[in-house]
This record gives C-alpha cells, sequence and structure tokens, in this order.
C-alpha cells in the first residue's frame, strides 16, 4: 500500500475554466482550490497534469457470474439474448463457488485498472443451490478495498416461470442481496411478468432493497412491462430506488404512446441503464432490413429531466463474446449510435458513465466536492471531447487518497516512423 495523497494538483475539472489542485485530509477531499498557473508538485501529491479529473466510473449493469465463460459449453451462433440465456442454462450446470470466484475477481480487478471503483452486479438466483450468489457474497468482500460492489438478485428464468422463483429470490434476499431484480418480458405469459414486477417491488420495498429490473430487452414493441413498473415505483413512492435497466423495446413504440409514458415516467423518477454495446449485438436480430438498433430512447430520456447511464453488460459470455472493462469504448459506442455527438452533449457525455450511474446506484457519498471520499480518476485529455476522441487508459485511480493505478501518458503517435 502506498503512502495516502495530500493533494492533487494541476486538475481540470468538468465545467470550470483554469486549473485547480484537490486537498486530501484523512481520505477525504478537504478543500477544491483554484490554480493561477501550473506548479510543481511536492512529495505525497498527485499531478494531474492539466488533465480531466472525475469522479471514479461506475459500472451500473454488468453480470459477474457469467463473465468469461463465452465458448462455453457452446458458442452463441444466432446471436441472439434467447440462445444465449439457453447457453448459459448448460453452463450453470457446471459452476462451483471457487469459479465463480475466480472469473468474477479477475473481471473486477480488470474494471479497476480502467477506473472503474463501483459496480452493481447481476446474479443469476434461477439455481436451486445459489451457488452464484454466495460466490459472490464472499467476492463483495474480497474486493472491498478497490471496489464498491452491489449485488442483484436475478432471476435469470423468470420469478413466476422458474420453479420455487419467489422463494429463491426472497432467499437472495435474506442472505445479503442488495438488489432485488426481475425479467419479466421473459416470462410465460404477460400477466405473469405484471405479477412478477408488482411481488418483486412489495419485496423490495418489504425488506428496504433496491430495484433494478432486465425491462422490456426485447424489440416487440407490444412489450410495455416499464409502464407497470414506473406504476408500481410511483406507488410506492420509490422511484429514485428503481432502475429500469435496457428498456430496449422503448425504440420500438409509437411516439403517440411514448408521449403518453412519458408523464408517467417523469411522474415516477425511475432512473435508467442502457447497455448499447450489447443492445446493439443482440436486438434486431428478428429483422431484415431496416434492422433495429435496439437501444432504447437516451436522449429523450435525459431531455425529459430523467437519469440515463451507461453499463456495459456482459464481460466475454454467452450474450456478448466481447468487452474490456474501458467505459469509455461504451460511452463512445453508445454516443454514436444514439445520435449524440453534437457538442453540447459531448460535453455532459461523462455523466453517463460517473453521476447518472452513481444515482442508479442510490450512492450517497459520490463526487468531488469537499467532504466527500477522495476518489477519482485522471483521464487523458483536457476535456470530454479530448478524453473521447484518445480513448485512452485513466492515467491514475485514486481511492481514499490511495493510488489504485498509475500509468505514464500515452500518445498514438509514439513510435510512428516518419
Amino acid at each position: 500500500m502506498t503512502k495516502p495523497l495530500n493533494a492533487i494538483a494541476n486538475a481540470r475539472l468538468q465545467g470550470r475554466d483554469g486549473l485547480f489542485r484537490l486537498e486530501i485530509s484523512n481520505g477525504r477531499f478537504s478543500g477544491i482550490t483554484a490554480q493561477a498557473e501550473n506548479t510543481t508538485v511536492n512529495e505525497g501529491e498527485l499531478d494531474a497534469g492539466e488533465n480531466l479529473v472525475t469522479a471514479p466510473f461506475v459500472e451500473p449493469h454488468i453480470h459477474l457470474d457469467a463473465a468469461m465463460t463465452a465458448g462455453e459449453p457452446r458458442w452463441n451462433k444466432s446471436g441472439t439474448l434467447f440462445e444465449g440465456i439457453e447457453c448459459w442454462s448448460e453452463r450453470k450446470t457446471t459452476l462451483s463457488h471457487d469459479d465463480v470466484i475466480s472469473r468474477a475477481s479477475q473481471t473486477l480487478k480488470l474494471f479497476a485498472a480502467h477506473g472503474i471503483q463501483y459496480v452493481r452486479t447481476h446474479v443469476d438466483v434461477t439455481d436451486p443451490n445459489l451457488t452464484a450468489l454466495k460466490a459472490m457474497l464472499e467476492v463483495r468482500e474480497q474486493t472491498a478495498a478497490f471496489i464498491d460492489l452491489q449485488i442483484v438478485a436475478f432471476p435469470q428464468e423468470g420469478i413466476w416461470s422458474f420453479k420455487n422463483g419467489r422463494e429463491l429470490m426472497e432467499e437472495a434476499v435474506r442472505l445479503g442481496a442488495d438488489v432485488v431484480g426481475g425479467i419479466p418480458h421473459f416470462e410465460f405469459t404477460r400477466d405473469y411478468g405484471a405479477e412478477s414486477v408488482r411481488w418483486l417491488m412489495e419485496l423490495a420495498h418489504k425488506n428496504d432493497r433496491l430495484v433494478d429490473v432486465h425491462c422490456d430487452e426485447i424489440d416487440d414493441p407490444e412489450s410495455r412491462f416499464l409502464e407497470v413498473l414506473a406504476a408500481e415505483a410511483l406507488r410506492l413512492d420509490y422511484g429514485s430506488r428503481v432502475s429500469a435497466s435496457h428498456t430496449c423495446a422503448m425504440g420500438s413504440y409509437n411516439d403517440a404512446y411514448c408521449s403518453r409514458l412519458f408523464r408517467l415516467l417523469k411522474k415516477s423518477g425511475l432512473r435508467f441503464l442502457s447497455m448499447p454495446t450489447e443492445s446493439l449485438h443482440l436486438q434486431g436480430r428478428f429483422d431484415s432490413y431496416p434492422k433495429r438498433r435496439g437501444i432504447t430512447r437516451v436522449p429523450e430520456l435525459l431531455d425529459a429531466g430523467l437519469k440515463v447511464a451507461f453499463g456495459q453488460d456482459s464481460i466475454r459470455d454467452p450474450w456478448y463474446p466481447m468487452g474490456n472493462g474501458n467505459m469509455l469504448r461504451t460511452l463512445d459506442v453508445g454516443l454514436h449510435a444514439c445520435h449524440m455527438l453534437g457538442m453540447s452533449r459531448i460535453d455532459r457525455s461523462l455523466e453517463l458513465i460517473t453521476e447518472n450511474g452513481a444515482a442508479a446506484l442510490d450512492l450517497d457519498e459520490y463526487g468531488l466536492d469537499e467532504g466527500m471520499p477522495a476518489r477519482c480518476v485522471v483521464l487523458q485529455g483536457a476535456s470530454p471531447y479530448e478524453v473521447l476522441l484518445g480513448q485512452r487508459p485513466v492515467l491514475a485511480s485514486v481511492r481514499d487518497g490511495q493510488v489504485l493505478v498509475r500509468r505514464e501518458a500515452s500518445h498514438p503517435e509514439t513510435g510512428l516512423m516518419l
């Protein structure tokens, strides 16, 4: 363990001109002051090099129990969500405690190297033994020094449609799951789906848990469980603690329906999580041409004042064979796919992988403010635009004043023989 930092100097901050010095005391930011010019750093200080410093990246939606299992026991040849679930159901029969711990820990270390310090993972609890859940509860403790990990009790094969699904969800919460999940569009019937949403919301409310539902992850415009989730969140006054993940079907809803739906969404205050790389890969598989992108209405939700965050969803698993833990890659793809490359969107784009994700995770101590934990990342670039252009690794990741990651600046032109 390195000595804790006293300060970060020569930092640029989002939305503010000039350079800043971030003072650190006892693992928290004790002051943020403007600098007149670039200064030489002293021992115990980190030089940000006039690069942008932000709060740490947040990964709000990942499946760590399935990470690094692509091709096991077979590859998803169709590229569909449903074949992915079939492949996972086969792989799930061979899960062991140590297997899950090894792959999940490896993935979290990869995340930490990319500046991620907060993660929400969905863990499949449609397993009578709850093998993955019990392993992930251990991982949460083992990795606490470098990652804050939330665990979602996720009923991959349904709550109503899987034998003892409700009992398994209740047991997962009793064992220590932080968040209650769901998958209404995968239940056998529409009625099952709606009932599952009402039931899981009551379970979360009764046990003071957050909610994160895989909602309408399908191109079918008739899949409308989002309205059920939003109505329940409004009824229980729970909206800020409820995340709607995916909502891919919203990209296929007609505008008249959306105009009514958005009124409810704004009243409910739901958080939204979109996984652009995976949705582009999985959705539109039943279209010839034109092919749908399968991504929810991200800019429209943002313009309505709702919080939207991007996540990776998968790291080399049956649903998505790629993934490297780099949130900037996910952000770049999402901005392209959602037609969000106007400069005003780019200037605020880092919110999609920082503060909006923190809102979904309901974090109460997050951000670059005096008194907050001294957690931040130093990016390569002086602005969000430069950071996105370069797509280069974080220069440093700091957690409670300790340096977790430190690397030298990289320059694409290095080694060019001209």
